[in-house]
């Protein structure tokens, strides 16, 4: 079977480069040139939810409370979900592009919008019992009360990011960033006088914050989709809806199940340590504190994540062609870049460790007790970037249920489980929670980076260009 899919005819498609001198800074440059955008996108999308977050904040305690375990419980139950599934499509596009079967993109691009979309809907129900959750959950019933009405009104944009998601990815395996990094950058400047008004101007408060990000992911959505239906660099790609996209379903489950498990329970891992917050003695304090170091490394890991997409491209689209050499290449110059960053970012947030609380709340508590958690937070940016590139790898060459091991076991055997005994048994409160996660991500980063070392990058190769040929072959027939 392999030798009949990998024939001549097949092969003489396939670039063989000779990896010398020079090699290395060559892929450095390309990797450079399609991270350094793919952070602007990325940072830019995750700073909708950091913007409605900031201007809550500055409504009281109570709604800054609220809101903040209301962003722990719809990033836990929608948007990891959705933002894990839409992972498959990493290696399913990259690979297929890799390959030259274009055609293939289209179609798992509208397999994902429609099997995102239909997921939205139970989340959906879900989503509008969430004060009666939490009140379960043990939650205080005036933070859970306001935590139900901003995820009710958030809805819409549970749909606009499954939309949004995928269209991301289908760019992005083919290397069109320059158009994500536009629309992701109008979309933040659409999105801050937006949520401002609804917010304060509408008197909206909460409610029209979580009204914005809806507004926003839709606006976002909307100009891609423009883009890709109008422009001429997605004309291999583009197609017609049709039966194949349904006969697709099947593959992307296959691949989207295990990103899902992958993204979901390292995410999970994290939102847990703020609704674990809630059950400390003062849970208004503790929560805040949380969801702030929560928002600040969730916003860098966007930057670590974005090298890793980029290398997870480069990864795919090498495999699909054939060149195990390069995809082996592209890995180093991705850990070469992550080196960099760790050093910029973890110097950058030491030296603001004083200031960097008043972003989030004109508390003195607040801010201080930030201050004590900095050091923290700058050992989470070594171990971030690390498993944020590794994993992008693993994506790119089609190996998530390799990384949703490795997360089980580091986050939910050791991080957790040494989250709660520090937080609770020894008293520490939010350090400790915050301890015992950092835990969870060394185990992660180290595991991730045994697989990758240990990979046999001729044989993934040889995997991926046999199940696309195999599934174009089965598509013509």
């Amino acid at each position: 079977m392999e030798e009949a899919l990998l024939s001549p005819a097949r092969e003489e498609r396939v670039w063989r480069p000779t990896i010398g001198r020079g090699a290395f800074a060559e892929e450095l440059k390309r990797l450079s040139f399609m991270a350094a955008p793919m952070v602007v996108v990325t940072v830019s999308q995750y700073l909708l939810q950091v913007v409605s977050l900031m201007m809550v904040g500055h409504l009281g305690e109570l709604s800054l409370s609220g809101v903040a375990i209301a962003v722990s419980f719809t990033n836990v139950t929608g948007f990891s979900l959705l933002f894990g599934m839409a992972g498959a499509l990493e290696t399913l596009c990259g690979q297929a592009y890799g390959a030259e079967q274009y055609q293939q993109l289209g179609i798992y691009t509208y397999c994902a919008i429609l099997c995102l979309t239909l997921v939205c809907v139970p989340v959906s129900l879900l989503w509008m019992f969430v004060d009666k959750v939490l009140a379960l959950l043990g939650q205080d019933p005036s933070i859970s009360l306001e935590a139900g009405k901003y995820s009710i009104f958030l809805i819409p944009a549970l749909f606009g990011f499954a939309v949004l998601q995928s269209l991301v990815r289908y760019l992005q395996s083919q290397g069109l960033i320059i158009p994500m990094l536009l629309t992701s950058c109008a979309t933040l400047c659409f999105h801050v006088p937006l949520c401002w008004a609804l917010t304060f101007n509408f008197k909206l408060g909460i409610i029209g914050a979580a009204l914005a990000n809806g507004l926003s992911y839709w606006f976002n959505a909307t100009m891609l989709g423009l883009y890709i239906r109008y422009s001429s660099a997605c004309e291999k790609t583009r197609i017609s809806f049709s039966k194949d996209v349904l006969r697709s379903v099947r593959e992307f489950f296959r691949f989207a199940i295990p990103s899902a498990v992958m993204a979901c329970l390292e995410w999970w891992s994290f939102e847990l340590l703020v609704l674990l917050s809630g059950l400390f003695p003062n849970p208004t304090i503790e929560t805040s504190v949380l969801s702030i170091c929560l928002s600040t490394m969730s916003l860098h890991y966007y930057v670590p994540y974005a090298v890793g997409a980029a290398a997870s491209t480069r990864v795919s689209n090498e495999l699909g062609a054939g060149n195990p050499q390069v995809a082996r290449l592209s890995v180093s110059a991705a850990m070469f870049l992550g080196a960099i960053e760790i050093v910029t970012v973890s110097t950058t947030l030491f030296c603001c460790r004083s200031v960097w609380g008043y972003a989030y709340s004109d508390e003195k508590e607040i801010v201080d007790y930030m201050k004590g958690m900095t050091p923290l937070l700058c050992l989470s940016v070594i171990m971030d970037t690390s498993q944020a590139l590794l994993s992008g790898v693993a994506r790119g060459s089609g190996r998530q249920h390799i990384g949703a091991f490795v997360n089980l076991g580091a986050y939910y055997l050791v991080g957790i489980p040494g989250a709660v005994v520090l937080g609770f048994v020894l008293h520490l409160r939010g350090k400790g929670l915050w301890i015992g996660i950092l835990a969870g991500s060394t185990v992660q980063a180290v595991m991730l980076a045994l697989v990758t070392t240990f990979t046999n990058w001729q044989k993934q190769a040889t995997k991926a260009r046999v199940r696309i040929f195999q599934g174009t072959i089965s598509a013509e027939t």
